[in-house]
């Protein structure tokens, strides 16, 4: 736990430098939600597109990520997820879900906020595509609160984000991730971070319904066209 501990307080200082580095200029709304969760343990949920994301999440908050296998074998990429205390789920190894969920679920029981990227596939960032509802599961089992999060990116190099220039920023399969890693550097980069209303505890709310309630959270928010394009 300790080890942990020290593991997500060095991520926070490298999701800033990250952060900078890429000149991404972050707003966060309803920053009064996270600061109201701050002393509790949750599962944040959260869309998933860019490369980003991670830093985006882990600037505000000391969060332990749940990722993928395949991302720590990413250049670059892999070796911030290992340093990162984060833990592993492989999707294409069904069988093993049993015990990731149990080993989530200890995680989260044992005091820490835990996130969740659970889009079935990965995006062009132009949608939010369906959950897998599954790790849903580690909420339920571990009596905890759910928040739901949306990540938008705003404008690039000064123009709303769109078709036309979305794929600088998004990174999925099938993306050759050091040229989109350095493609993505010298760019400026305004996003956003919203905090939904978050779900909390409730022992008749099977996972199902979680990740569909946090679903129609997220995917309302991405599709908003209250966005401020100028900061």
């Amino acid at each position: 736990m300790k080890r942990r501990q020290k593991e997500i307080k060095n991520t926070k200082r490298t999701a800033y430098w990250f952060l900078r580095s890429f000149n991404v200029k972050l707003k966060v709304k309803n920053p009064e939600i996270l600061a109201r969760l701050k002393d509790e343990k949750y599962l944040l949920v959260s869309n998933h597109s860019s490369f980003l994301d991670i830093f985006i999440l882990g600037a505000v908050e000391k969060y332990v990520f749940i990722t993928s296998t395949q991302m720590s074998e990413a250049p670059v990429l892999g070796d911030i997820v290992r340093k990162a205390g984060c833990l592993y789920t492989d999707r294409k190894k069904k069988a093993n879900l049993p015990q990731e969920i149990k080993r989530f679920t200890e995680v989260l029981s044992s005091g820490f906020k835990v996130v969740l990227f659970p889009e079935q596939a990965g995006t062009d960032g132009s949608t939010v595509k369906e959950f897998w509802r599954s790790l849903f599961q580690i909420a339920v089992d571990a009596g905890s609160t759910v928040l739901p999060a949306c990540i938008r990116y705003l404008r690039l190099d000064g123009k709303p984000v769109s078709d036309e220039n979305r794929s600088v920023i998004s990174w999925y399969d099938g993306i050759n991730f050091l040229k989109y890693y350095w493609n993505l550097m010298a760019r400026r980069i305004e996003a956003e971070l919203c905090f939904l209303e978050p779900l909390d505890f409730d022992p008749e709310r099977m996972r199902g319904e979680l990740s569909d309630l946090t679903y129609e959270q997220v995917r309302d928010a991405f599709h908003s066209y209250d966005a401020q394009l100028n900061f």
